[in-house]
C-alpha cells in the first residue's frame, strides 16, 4: 500500500536538507586565550557601563530599608523560636 503525496511517512525530496559540517570551534578558535581574556573584560566594562548606578540619597535609603528589614525579620524569628522552646518544654516536660 503506498501512503499519500507529501506525508508524513514518506517526505518529499525537496523537504529533505543536506547537512552542514559544524565547523571546529568558529571564531573562538582563532584567538589566544590573551585575546580571549582582553575581550570578555572589554565586554565586562561595556556592561557596566550600561548599569544605571543609584544616587547617594537612593543608596542610603535601600541601605536604610534593607536593614530596617532584616531587623524586624530577626526580631520575628526570634519571638517563634522563643515560643516554639517553651512549647517543646511545655509538651515534653
Amino acid at each position: 500500500m503506498t501512503d499519500a503525496v507529501g506525508s508524513i511517512d514518506t517526505p518529499d525530496a525537496q523537504d529533505e536538507v543536506p547537512e552542514k559540517k559544524a565547523r571546529k570551534g568558529g571564531k573562538r578558535a582563532k584567538k589566544g586565550p590573551l585575546k580571549r581574556l582582553a575581550t570578555f573584560y572589554r565586554q565586562i566594562i561595556a556592561e557596566l557601563r550600561k548599569v544605571v548606578w543609584p544616587s547617594r540619597n537612593q543608596l542610603t535609603s535601600y541601605t536604610t530599608v534593607v536593614i530596617f528589614f532584616v531587623t524586624i525579620m530577626i526580631a520575628l524569628v526570634t519571638v517563634i523560636d522563643y515560643g516554639l522552646n517553651h512549647a517543646a518544654k511545655y509538651v515534653f516536660g
